[in-house]
């Protein structure tokens, strides 16, 4: 599930980004977009010079997406300089604001939440809005790609074609009979949403964590908490489904960037990415990282050559 922030997670990586001496961040291919637990960067990224530095979290689908906007670019001619696996978000958003670094992706449902607890906003035009009313004058967003890794709740196809599942609406009608798993706090979280937006009511929970998608796929459970761009969606012939409610808010892929250091070229070029940018791409360009150990600048390459973009 994803985390939000409050103030104390902010001066912990302020904390943090002080204390920094060394070290370098995992290199693992999992990862919560969310998570405040990563390390913090070792050192300031510098924007002189009319360089374009380009961060990431430290999770692998965020390298992949820092790789595409710094190959796309330096096909345009701009210089880049690439500071993956930074850290958590409390971090990236300090830095980008500051101007050490010019771009991050970002997920804009997540992000409206930082800097903003309080929103209620659902879908990608409600987030937007909220984006463009709560960011701070050094920051801006450019267009939302139709990508997303968000929260879903997923079954096996064979479920989905022996019980005509399609919706969350549809899993209501049969929910009672089935076991759901998810991370531990799934169920706190969760429980009370689900009966009041779609009427969902499950026989049992269980706390599967990061094992949800093999527990799916053996029958453990029967549907559970499954990121939409883990490579396990496809791996174990999962399908998620659809939440025409939109209990789960929109997490389309987005660039931040700060504002003085943007020009025309980096605009043009990372809206045409977004553009071409889907779920299902993002899907198949994560399986090969994960599953065939492709590292993400040669599929971010990969991608980026058969869009016609670099």
């Amino acid at each position: 599930m994803r985390r939000k922030y409050g103030i104390a997670g902010v001066l912990i990586s302020a904390m943090l980004a002080l204390a920094a001496c060394g070290g370098g961040g995992s290199t693992g291919t999992g990862g919560n977009p969310l998570d405040t637990t990563s390390a913090a960067p070792s050192g300031s990224a510098s924007g002189g010079g009319g360089k374009v530095i380009i961060g990431s979290a430290d999770f692998d689908e965020n390298v992949l997406l820092a790789s595409i906007y710094a190959q796309a670019l330096q096909a345009k001619g701009v210089q880049v300089e690439e500071k993956p696996r930074i850290g958590s978000r409390e971090v990236l958003y300090d830095q980008v604001k500051s101007g050490g670094l010019t771009i991050v992706p970002e997920y804009n449902g997540n992000l409206l939440a930082f800097v903003d607890q309080q929103t209620t906003a659902a879908t990608t035009e409600e987030v937007n809005a909220g984006l463009k009313e709560k960011l701070p004058a050094e920051l801006e967003v450019l267009d939302s790609s139709p990508a997303e890794d968000k929260d879903s709740l997923s079954i096996t196809k064979d479920t989905q074609t022996k019980q005509s599942l399609n919706t969350m609406e549809d899993l209501a009608k049969v929910s009672k009979t089935m076991t759901v798993g998810g991370p531990p706090e799934f169920k706190k979280r969760w429980e009370a949403r689900f009966k009041e937006v779609y009427g969902i009511e499950f026989k049992a929970w269980e706390p599967t964590g990061p094992t949800t998608p093999d527990a799916i796929k053996d029958g453990t459970i029967q549907v559970g908490n499954v990121f939409t761009t883990d490579p396990k969606m496809t791996a174990n012939n999962l399908v998620p489904l659809q939440d025409p409610k939109n209990i789960f808010p929109a997490q389309n892929v987005t660039p931040l960037l700060n504002k003085a250091a943007a020009t025309d070229t980096i605009r043009t070029t990372l809206n045409s990415i977004s553009a071409k940018l889907t779920t299902q791409s993002l899907l198949d360009m994560m399986q090969k990282i994960s599953v065939n150990k492709d590292e993400p600048a040669t599929v971010a390459k990969e991608w980026l050559t058969s869009n016609g973009l670099a």
